[in-house]
């Protein structure tokens, strides 16, 4: 309606006063009612073919979205292990501080396993001093045994150097009697020394080892019991939170509730606008858009990405083929809106919806000289006409919440 006024001042207007004043023709005379196409037949003729092209220079040129959204992504609330809740911490909705305690589960089970774990650990302690011990008893043995075969072999020496003197003084039978002797001492000192060793080996690698097993069976308890309280990964409003003492919850089962992030759908706002406007949408052009939570106001904003890709085209892998018909309307082009200043979300309840101008520049261009003439003139035109979808913009601002407020079947 705006451009068809617009378009009448410079098409039928000036048609009307040469109609007035050139031929004298009056409304209500010569113009009336029935006479006014044949009459005006230039100027609206005129009017409605320069309004549809400025329509068109207009949304091609700086284009709408009237699906624009404060996107946000929420934290669901569930449980690493399962179990039955034992203490609720928090109300149904609330503000939570990052690592602030949600909800206890039952935790018998847990503390169990790690007291078994801290009596193995001292299990192993006492046995780490018994193998010391074992360890001493061993060396004990180790010296007598080698004192005892020391003895036998000097026995041995001095009754063979005897014989070899005089070889009726000591018969060949004692020389192996002490023989046998020495052998089975020798026996008793290898006897005595592996002893030692495993004694060694007992207190310096398998009761250590055993302890660390332990000590890591009871940071796994720990672990797990820990695991029982649920705390917020971050800070943020808990919202749903409808868990009470003795639910049963699990990681398969659906959230115990949401936690929605401070500042989550504040950043920026995601607008799917039509595939025709691919080519003129680049990131860096300026843009305003008004939300439903925040009427009255427009936000400066400016493209900061294009999605490459249309949702709508996305293939995913199954056991039939595709057929394009399934694809029933074609999808929208995702840009990212941020705000121009900081804050300028801020009021905009997360998940609001929004509609949104883009707005093409060409100034770098025409600065650059690379274009004159009529190509000049109409670059001009283009961002002279910004003005007018920037007043639509903010006469939707206006109606909006009229719309919603009187219009609405309230």
């Amino acid at each position: 309606m705006l451009e068809l006024l617009l378009c009448s001042l410079v098409t039928v207007f000036p048609d009307y006063l040469i109609r007035r004043y050139a031929q004298g023709k009056r409304f209500g005379h010569e113009i009336t009612l029935y006479s006014v196409w044949y009459e005006l037949r230039w100027g609206i003729t005129a009017c409605l073919m320069l309004t549809v092209g400025l329509i068109a220079v207009i949304f091609y040129n700086h284009p709408a979205s009237t699906n624009v959204t404060a996107y946000f992504r929420a934290v669901p609330i569930v449980p690493e292990v399962g179990g039955r809740v034992s203490e609720v911490l928090v109300g149904q909705s609330a503000h939570v501080a990052a690592g602030q305690p949600l909800f206890r589960l039952d935790d018998s089970l847990q503390k169990a396993q790690a007291e078994t774990a801290r009596r193995r650990i001292a299990e192993t302690d006492a046995a780490l001093v018994a193998a010391r011990a074992d360890i001493a008893a061993a060396e004990g043995q180790l010296r007598q045994a080698e004192e005892a075969l020391q003895q036998a072999r000097d026995e041995l020496a001095t009754r063979s150097e005897l014989q070899q003197r005089n070889a009726g003084v000591v018969s060949v039978r004692e020389i192996e009697r002490l023989q046998n002797v020495v052998d089975g001492r020798e026996g008793g000192v290898a006897a005595a020394l592996a002893a030692r060793e495993a004694a060694q080996a007992r207190a310096t690698l398998l009761l250590p080892a055993q302890k660390a097993s332990a000590e890591a069976a009871l940071a796994e308890a720990l672990v797990a019991l820990d695991k029982t309280v649920i705390r917020a990964g971050t800070a943020g409003h808990v919202e749903q939170f409808a868990l009470r003492v003795g639910d049963l919850v699990s990681p398969m089962l659906r959230p115990a509730g949401v936690l929605i992030p401070d500042g989550a759908g504040r950043q920026r706002l995601v607008a799917g606008f039509d595939q025709l406007e691919a080519q003129v949408l680049r990131p860096g052009m300026v843009a305003e858009a008004v939300c439903l939570s925040k009427p009255l106001t427009v936000i400066p904003m400016v493209v900061t990405d294009v999605q490459d890709a249309i949702a709508a085209g996305q293939l995913r892998a199954a056991e039939q083929l595709q057929d394009a018909r399934q694809v029933a309307a074609p999808g929208t082009l995702t840009v990212m809106l941020e705000p121009l200043y900081e804050g300028g979300l801020a009021g905009v309840t997360p998940g609001s919806s929004c509609i949104a101008n883009a707005y093409s520049s060409n100034h770098a261009r025409l600065a650059s000289g690379e274009v004159g003439g009529l190509t000049a003139l109409y670059l001009h035109a283009v961002d002279a006409v910004a003005v007018v979808h920037a007043l639509l913009l903010r006469l939707q601002a206006v109606i909006l919440p009229l719309r919603i407020l009187v219009f609405s079947g309230h």
